[in-house]
């Protein structure tokens, strides 16, 4: 699947696996990327309330479960929620408001078109006032 398929839709279906005597082994992406990260977040809490200009990520959830808002940047559409959990793939292009609340215990997998050095994360990352405990749904 290219970018612009990708970047068409949110929660990504993951190729088929390997499997053998020895386990299995599940491939999550196969795109050029600069980072890779791992996210532990505590229940309740917010995280993201920003957009990427150019950066795009894709989130695997190790463990836990979370609910994606999300929309396109400088848009008036009405914003779009998923519930996401263990096992599960979520992709965020550039220029998509994103927000998560976590309603439990996570861990995710980041993997980043851009490295995740302060520097360049802030260059790209712009904070908005998307979603918070008043407009959750």
């Amino acid at each position: 699947m290219d970018f612009k398929e990708l970047s068409k839709k949110a929660i990504i279906n993951l190729p088929e696996n390997f499997s053998d005597k020895r386990g299995t082994i599940q491939p999550l992406c196969d795109l050029d990327m600069k980072s890779a990260s791992l996210i532990i977040t505590k229940p309740n809490s917010w995280r993201a309330n920003h957009y990427h200009k150019e950066d795009w990520h894709y989130l695997y959830v190790v463990e836990g479960a979370f609910e994606y808002y999300f929309r396109e940047t400088n848009s008036k559409q009405e914003i779009k929620k998923i519930n996401i959990s263990k096992g599960e793939l979520l992709f965020t292009g550039p220029m998509i408001d994103h927000a998560m609340y976590y309603t439990e215990n996570t861990i995710l997998l980041c993997v980043s078109k851009n490295p995740r050095d302060q520097k360049t994360y802030e260059e790209d990352t712009v904070r908005i006032d998307f979603m918070s405990d008043k407009n959750r749904f």
